[in-house]
């Protein structure tokens, strides 16, 4: 972009992984980075933060439950009081509970199509108004090659991230003519914390469906976020990017 003042990024699931690394990579053109995380305490948060800082971006941390509207809402509301615009929102909060469906309660189905999904729709919901006043915006939601193919076990994971990929597709459609562009990130398999979990027969597993022969990085996944961010991607809305080294094509 190129305004006089750095572009104000909102990474939700910011403090780890995927959502760090986003946020980091912003950090490189010095934007103002304000990241939500949910985490039990503030110490991984705490650490981002200071990477942040350290490579000359002013940032901070709320632990906020963004699968929750009002608090969801209440967060943002404050942040553009703050700093008057969003620029970027990155929708990147996420959790698994992984079973098979035969096993799956009422409530690992809920929980997780509350935090995976609803959370879009309620940070979605509390800046598009804002950014259709500034005429501009970028929003990229992070979801999961998980949604394009399926995978046993992750039928909860597996629904909250193609339910992103319409969301996306429908709020492009609604908002492209004021400036606002809506894409999301679908990554493959990626070294988080989330991934790390995983039995060694399962990550071989995957590894065996990559043609590029490696595990992705979270920042491989940040470097599409950030171009999607970009003046370079003004043309491109409605997408779903996949970042998965040839895992699904």
């Amino acid at each position: 972009m190129t305004e006089s003042k750095p572009r104000v990024v909102v990474v939700t699931g910011g403090s780890t992984g995927i959502g760090r690394a986003v946020a980091l990579r912003f950090a490189r053109e010095k934007a103002r980075i304000v990241i939500a995380h949910f985490d039990p305490d503030d110490a991984a948060a705490e650490e981002t933060l200071d990477e942040l800082k350290r490579m000359g971006s002013e940032a901070e941390s709320h632990r906020v439950d963004v699968s929750l509207f009002d608090a969801a809402t209440d967060f943002l509301e404050r942040t553009l009081s703050r700093y008057e615009r969003i620029d970027v929102l990155v929708n990147n909060a996420g959790i698994t509970r992984d079973t098979l469906l035969m096993r799956m309660g009422e409530e690992e189905w809920d929980t997780v199509i509350r935090v995976n999904l609803k959370s879009v729709y309620n940070c979605t919901h509390a800046v598009i108004r804002p950014m259709i006043r500034q005429k501009a915006g970028r929003i990229i939601n992070i979801s999961s090659v998980v949604g394009q193919i399926g995978n046993a076990g992750q039928g909860n994971y597996a629904a909250s991230k193609a339910g992103i990929m319409g969301f996306t597709k429908t709020v492009a459609r609604e908002v492209a003519a004021r400036g606002i562009t809506v894409n999301a990130v679908a990554p493959g398999f990626i070294e988080t914390g989330m991934t790390a979990v995983l039995p060694d027969r399962v990550k071989q597993n995957f590894m065996n469906q990559i043609p590029l022969g490696r595990i992705g990085k979270p920042e491989d996944v940040a470097e599409a976020v950030y171009w999607l961010a970009s003046d370079a991607a003004g043309y491109i809305t409605g997408q779903v990017i996949h970042v998965n080294g040839g895992m699904y094509m």
